[in-house]
């Protein structure tokens, strides 16, 4: 459950006049000509955004996108974001865009604000002091509002101004309602799930997964390894991987995982066979074999059938699914059959069984999205690095602040 200790928005009452600081995760992709290709976050925040102006409240809204490295950058403004937001709410707010997130034109700006407007502030991290966590520069923007909202979740792991220091310096603080429901899923995933519960992490390198797979064999019955790492646990137990990726310094480290496993009693998986390629391109030459068959010369580069077929059946069986990190370069059509059957198996599972679906990380939500499934599961996770460290137990920043002022 979520944390009884955290307030939601729906707690935070009366609102109707106040000045609502709002950090949104408007962290977007745009193309060369800075046009919108996926508003996935944008429509995110929608639930919170719409629920304050329907109270009356002066919405603030607060967000970085991409790395400024603390320079104004026009290529990284949020002009076009808060053009995007202004059609998706339509007539239900006056939405308008300021080009600061501090100063006095900003100050003038809100203070003309009606109940029920928006504003967008332009891009925090044009300002260095908002990843130092300044002082100066959260007071800064916490004196344009009365209280805080965090419902940025692919933030929350940052101690920056505007996800950790201006909560700190406002009073009856709140998380909005996309925070409330990350929570939600993955606090219980991690903490009450269903039984039996499965995880599949997969990525290219293992180096950058420990802690998550650590965490990970305390509490699930079914890990399934996948992706690029999957050849330093193969090289492990003395299989030849030829020239796929292999972190040799992780080779022992791989060792103690599987003893961890075994020692839990969890059932660790890894692919039985693989889509092979002479090399790294889309026009690659391929071949399938058996795990216990790539030729010297040749790359894993996604999962076999076999894999395919195995892994559907494990899952059926799962009521909790966890997900983060493809288990193929899905990036190429021809190695991305692996990753699109997971996403179907994990949409089946939700809407056959009611088994909860949750994935995580940035390409594993891209992979769901380009196979078309992304409303067919229990749950997307909007941060990658955020629900990586909540399933490893690590406290987020932006969170413990507003639990700490509950208690």
């Amino acid at each position: 459950m979520v944390k009884e200790s955290i307030k939601s928005l729906a707690q935070r009452m009366p609102i109707e006049g106040k000045r609502a600081f709002v950090r949104v995760d408007f962290n977007v992709p745009q193309d060369s000509a800075g046009n919108i290709t996926d508003d996935t976050r944008i429509r995110g925040a929608l639930p919170t955004i719409e629920f304050l102006i329907s109270c009356g409240a002066k919405v603030v809204l607060a967000s970085h996108l991409g790395r400024p490295k603390g320079k104004p950058t026009p290529s990284m403004s949020l002009a076009p974001i808060a053009t995007r937001l202004g059609e998706l709410l339509g007539s239900k707010s006056n939405v308008s865009f300021v080009e600061n997130c501090i100063g006095q034109d900003v100050e003038n700006h809100i203070s003309q604000m009606k109940n029920g407007d928006t504003v967008v502030l332009e891009n925090l991290r044009f300002h260095p002091q908002e990843e130092q966590n300044e002082i100066n520069f959260a007071t800064n923007l916490a004196s344009l509002a009365d209280f805080y909202v965090n419902d940025a979740f692919g933030t929350a792991h940052r101690a920056h101004a505007s996800t950790e220091g201006v909560a700190h310096i406002l009073n009856n603080n709140c998380v909005g309602f996309l925070m409330e429901k990350e929570l939600k899923y993955l606090e219980n995933a991690v903490e009450q799930p269903r039984r039996p519960f499965a995880a599949i992490v997969g990525g290219s390198k293992v180096s950058s997964k420990i802690t998550v797979i650590e965490s990970l064999l305390k509490k699930v019955n079914v890990l399934i390894i996948g992706g690029g790492m999957v050849f330093t646990f193969l090289r492990a137990r003395g299989i030849s991987t030829g020239s796929s990726m292999v972190e040799d310094d992780k080779i022992e480290l791989a060792k103690e995982l599987e003893k961890m496993a075994a020692k839990e009693g969890v059932e660790l998986i890894l692919p039985v066979d693989f889509i092979v390629a002479d090399k790294f391109a889309a026009d690659a030459n391929t071949q399938i074999v058996d795990v216990n068959s790539i030729p010297d010369g040749w790359m894993g580069l996604d999962q076999g059938p076999l894999t395919t077929s195995l892994l559907h059946e494990k899952l059926q069986a799962c009521e909790t699914i966890i997900w983060n990190g493809p288990v193929g370069v899905f990036e190429m059509d021809a190695f991305a059959q692996g990753t699109v059957a997971v996403a179907q198996t994990l949409a089946d599972v939700t809407k056959q069984k009611n088994a909860t679906t949750i994935v995580g990380g940035g390409d594993s939500v891209a992979a769901v999205q380009k196979a078309g499934l992304g409303g067919e599961l229990s749950h997307i996770s909007t941060g990658g690095g955020a629900s990586l460290e909540l399933l490893e137990g690590k406290v987020l920043p932006g969170v413990a602040v507003i639990q700490e002022q509950m208690n």
